[in-house]
């Protein structure tokens, strides 16, 4: 059973993606947080399908990551995630929090990502 804050979290979640949808030019990128790992996929919710994603669990990323639960890591997952969203031709984005404060950690992933060079 899940716990009272990520029940609100949860009911957070609902109420911002109410307002706020990806499509295929620029699609909606979700961030989830546990407190070992970070992940990140861009939705185009017009089609109702992830583009791509991408977590602290690849194997890329994880052998250049000493602990995968931290700002520094979030950070660089967010530069890893900036340059494949550029290969993929996104060059702008709709930034979802999915619920969690804008601070930490999903802070470090917004700033890394709009200093690889995406627009949101």
């Amino acid at each position: 059973m899940k716990n009272k804050n990520e029940l609100r979290r949860i009911k957070r979640h609902k109420r911002i993606t109410v307002k706020i949808t990806g499509t295929a030019d620029k699609p909606r990128v979700v961030v989830h947080r546990s407190l070992n790992n970070f992940s990140a996929q861009a939705v185009d919710d017009t089609a109702k399908r992830t583009v791509f994603s991408l977590s602290t669990l690849d194997k890329q990323l994880k052998v250049q990551l000493s602990q995968a639960g931290n700002i520094k890591a979030a950070a660089q997952l967010g530069e890893a995630f900036a340059a494949r969203a550029k290969s993929k031709g996104i060059s702008s984005i709709v930034f979802d929090r999915a619920g969690y404060l804008y601070h930490g950690r999903v802070k470090a992933f917004a700033e890394s990502l709009r200093k690889g060079g995406l627009e949101f």
